[in-house]
């Protein structure tokens, strides 16, 4: 029976602190791989804590991969140590490489009024927008900043917004990276031409299928070779190992469209196969990390990289709105001075006056009240949209798959039509839905997913939707 002095949880929930415990017994091999976890109960009453506690610690260990779970029998851990071992073991020193960003799966076109519901955009809750806020800090630095407005600022971004973003990272992700490290560009599109021009035009860069058509097109713009990698299944490294690739682009901690998680050992083993190469590197796409539903956000890759092969990529688009076009990149060390080396002559794409404003929103923290915000909205949109289906006739033909992950779900139906059909169908009636068919390169799922983007959709029109859902599968 495990042993985890719970009065150490300090500032931690007794949760986290007990997954973080088991975790830690896990990746050092003081628990084996297939060893069975206790139950639930039993361990709640051997550490003196509720069984919700340890249902919530297992739950996270779950989502991440470190254990997995049999029917009527339990949990076991997961086989990870090898490939943690693989990883770990290798030294930190690299020779310099290209880098390249497939970029964060950003904002899309604004919310059509034809529509009822738009889940087809991924945008934000305009109507959320600390409009308020956002304008008393851009008076003072109008203000504050005069002369500082006027100066062009380095390619990579203002030192201000530079610092901000390391310490929200350090204490939102645990990512721990120095503010030079870091560059500032007008959305990910532009940084993923900045990738390709720092990692070389002689490499292939692989893209996960399904996933966003405009990544593969922007790579494809600068003419490099690109190639799809499929994500179902429990081999992705090995299918990243039979392509050409020497760049992936993932969203390990929230994959769009599917909504998976990558699993840890899945993680460690995609690291390895970059380490065994000076070309290789990893682009770490942190979508939606921010508005997880349930439980502690998933770490991030770049945490468990040891051989400065990930290159981190994230936005404000999502979280605040596609209008605030500030996104950035977290280079290792060696690429960071190969960018100030090679590519510093940029300019960076995003307004002095922006970057300043972003700056002050995140360090008198504005930001991390916003995202609290903005997470109680959405769940609240979200457990809407799900009542509805639920308590509708849809529930007789339909299953909802990843509801926790982020800011859409995939909703399965067993109809005869085709998905065009469907979405014809439900445009017809006020109601604009992507099928999950459309995101893939290669093979198309055998059965009929849909793609249901709630963000911006107003929660007072969830039934309305969902009624036109009914009429269109049914």
């Amino acid at each position: 029976m495990f042993s985890y002095d719970m009065s150490k949880a300090g500032a931690n929930s007794l949760y986290h602190y007990l997954y973080q415990c088991i975790k830690k017994d896990i990746v050092s091999g003081n628990i084996l791989a297939e060893e069975q976890l206790p139950s639930k109960r039993n361990l709640a009453r051997n550490l003196g804590v509720s069984v919700v506690t340890v249902e919530n610690a297992y739950a996270q260990l779950l989502t991440e991969g470190f254990v997995y779970s049999l029917p009527k029998k339990g949990f076991f851990v997961a086989d990870i140590n090898a490939s943690v071992k693989s990883t770990t073991q290798r030294k930190r020193k690299v020779p310099h490489t290209r880098r390249f960003r497939a970029g964060m799966l950003e904002e899309s076109e604004h919310t059509d009024s034809k529509y009822i519901a738009d889940f087809a955009s991924n945008g934000a809750d305009i109507e959320a927008f600390p409009f308020t806020t956002w304008a008393k800090i851009t008076r003072e630095v109008l203000c504050e900043r005069q002369r500082d407005l006027l100066k062009v600022s380095q390619g990579s971004g203002t030192l201000e917004l530079r610092c901000a973003i390391a310490r929200m990272l350090r204490e939102f992700r645990n990512i721990q990276v120095a503010p030079e490290q870091i560059v500032i560009g007008a959305g990910t599109d532009y940084l993923y031409g900045l990738l390709v021009q720092l990692l070389g035009f002689d490499k292939c860069y692989a893209v996960e299928d399904p996933g966003w058509a405009k990544i593969s097109k922007i790579y494809g713009q600068y003419g490099v070779k690109v190639c799809h990698i499929p994500i179902q299944g429990d081999d992705f490294t090995d299918a990243v190992k039979k392509s050409e690739a020497d760049i992936v682009h993932i969203s390990p901690s929230h994959h769009f469209p599917t909504g998976k998680v990558m699993p840890v050992g899945e993680r460690y083993r995609l690291l390895s196969w970059a380490a065994e190469s000076p070309k290789r590197y990893i682009v770490e796409d942190d979508y939606d990390s921010e508005l997880r539903m349930t439980g502690k956000p998933i770490p991030a890759l770049q945490n468990i990289d040891v051989t400065e092969k990930v290159i981190y990529l994230n936005t404000f688009s999502k979280t605040m709105t596609s209008a605030i076009r500030i996104a950035y990149m977290v280079l290792p060390p060696h690429l960071a001075e190969k960018f100030r080396d090679e590519l510093s002559f940029y300019s960076c794409t995003v307004s002095n006056l922006d970057q300043y404003v972003m700056a002050k929103f995140l360090n008198l923290g504005y930001y991390e009240t916003h995202i609290n915000r903005m997470r109680n909205l959405y769940r609240a949109k979200r457990d809407a949209l799900l009542t509805a289906i639920r308590k509708s006739r849809l529930s007789d033909v339909a299953s909802i798959y990843e509801e926790d992950a982020g800011l859409h779900f995939i909703l399965e139906v067993r109809t005869k039509c085709s998905d065009d059909e469907v979405c014809r169908r439900l445009r017809q009636k006020g109601v604009n839905i992507k099928a999950l068919s459309e995101y893939y390169f290669k093979a198309e799922p055998s059965v009929h997913k849909f793609v249901i983007n709630y963000s911006s959709v107003e929660k007072k029109n969830m039934q309305k939707a969902v009624q036109a859902l009914v009429q269109g599968y049914i």
